[in-house]
């Protein structure tokens, strides 16, 4: 695993979401505070990244993300990192879905993710 000490904020929030993608719990898991807390659409919320799988694995297949950029803004000793982009994937019965817009925003505090907002089009 990568050193993530020295990762930028942006680079954090990628990490975290290839680890995720990969179903990479170890690195996933590392970047992440003691109290995060992830909020999809339909407010479903978990705590930790295997809850999202298994969340997931009733809705599709696999998900992929293509970003379009990263934003990050600092707030005082925290940073805001929004990413953004389209989802890409295969649904539960083999149909393959694209383009669907998303965008992410976590908040990282003492060099660890705290939260994750999630907006995205797939409706609840």
């Amino acid at each position: 695993m990568t050193d993530n000490k020295q990762l930028t904020a942006s680079e954090k929030v990628r990490l975290y979401l290839s680890a995720m993608e990969a179903g990479d719990y170890e690195t996933s898991s590392a970047l992440l505070a003691e109290d995060f807390v992830m909020t999809f659409p339909g407010n479903a919320r978990f705590t930790k990244p295997e809850e999202l799988t298994e969340w997931g694995s009733t809705r599709y297949r696999f998900v992929n993300k293509t970003y379009d950029n990263f934003d990050e803004i600092t707030d005082g000793s925290n940073v805001i990192v929004y990413c953004f982009g389209t989802l890409g994937g295969e649904w539960l019965d083999g149909t393959p879905f694209s383009g669907i817009r998303f965008i992410d925003r976590f908040t990282i505090v003492d060099g660890k993710l705290t939260d994750q907002k999630v907006w995205n089009d797939f409706g609840q």
